[in-house]
């Protein structure tokens, strides 16, 4: 059985969210889980003053949910995933007693995931120039027909950076119908249903998003953005090049994961730590 979270620590842990403003940094925090943020990119991403940032951040360290770690010269605050698991566990089977018609029916569903439909993946970054167009192609062609990969921008550019484009074409990726699309095409009522959902830059994790339906499981694969990169233009290429090779890495991971064979959350825990590889940073 899972820990659950004894009674006075729920308590202490639910007043700490219960402020909008500590509630709001958490969440952001769990959309980079298991990975750490600085409080400078959590103070740009909600619009919150630095030193309120750090009373919310000291009170979710002060009651367990967050944990902080010191690298080189920055601070990285992370959400604790088994302090988090043991209070949706107190929430969930001491409060809840476990009741089917209070958990989510999609939890249920998808113990496994074994789809008889390829698995459908979207990648998503801010531009959809670069990273996850990368990321599409990749998976597209390395998947070997049993994925569907999308991608979108949560602030798409008009076109595909034209380095990306030779990247892929040298790589021998057809990049015929690659597109820079919005995320709201894969919002809709119509829009299809995901499996997996990646963010490939920290812009579009913090990004505000609804739930996703038929709850996908996500993962941070953030990296650097390569149109952002100086110098000349060769090397603003390898930039790029370096780019695709790091999301290459990524992919031919994942598409090796044994998906028959891992259950959601083993599949998460492989999902994440793909995410914290060397060739990610």
């Amino acid at each position: 059985m899972k820990d659950i979270c004894p009674t006075p620590k729920a308590a202490a842990a639910f007043a700490c969210l219960g402020h909008p403003g500590r509630l709001a940094v958490f969440r952001l925090l769990m959309r980079f889980a298991p990975q750490g943020v600085r409080p400078t990119e959590i103070a740009a991403a909600l619009g919150v003053k630095p030193n309120t940032l750090s009373h919310h951040l000291a009170d979710l360290t002060g009651c367990g949910l967050v944990t902080v770690t010191r690298q080189g010269r920055s601070l990285f605050y992370a959400v604790d995933l088994h302090k988090t698991e043991a209070l949706i566990g107190y929430l969930a089977l001491d409060l809840g007693r476990a009741r089917p018609d209070l958990l989510p029916k999609a939890l249920h569903e998808k113990a496994h995931l074994m789809p008889d439909t390829p698995f459908k993946v979207l990648f998503i970054c801010s531009g959809n120039s670069a990273r996850s167009i990368f990321a599409e192609a990749l998976l597209r062609d390395l998947g070997k027909g049993r994925f569907t990969a999308h991608s979108a921008g949560t602030r798409p550019g008009t076109a595909i950076h034209p380095f990306v484009l030779e990247v892929l074409t040298r790589n021998g990726h057809d990049i015929t119908g690659l597109r820079a699309k919005h995320l709201s095409e894969f919002q809709g009522p119509a829009a299809p249903q995901m499996d997996f959902v990646f963010t490939v830059c920290d812009t579009a994790a913090a990004e505000e998003c609804p739930p996703w339906p038929g709850q996908p499981i996500t993962g941070h694969w953030g990296l650097p953005d390569p149109v952002k990169a100086t110098g000349t233009e060769a090397e603003k290429a390898l930039v790029f090049a370096q780019t695709y090779g790091a999301l290459r890495a990524r992919i031919t991971a994942f598409v090796a994961l044994p998906f028959d064979t891992l259950d959601r959350l083993a599949l998460q825990t492989r999902v994440d730590a793909i995410g914290a590889t060397p060739e990610a940073e």
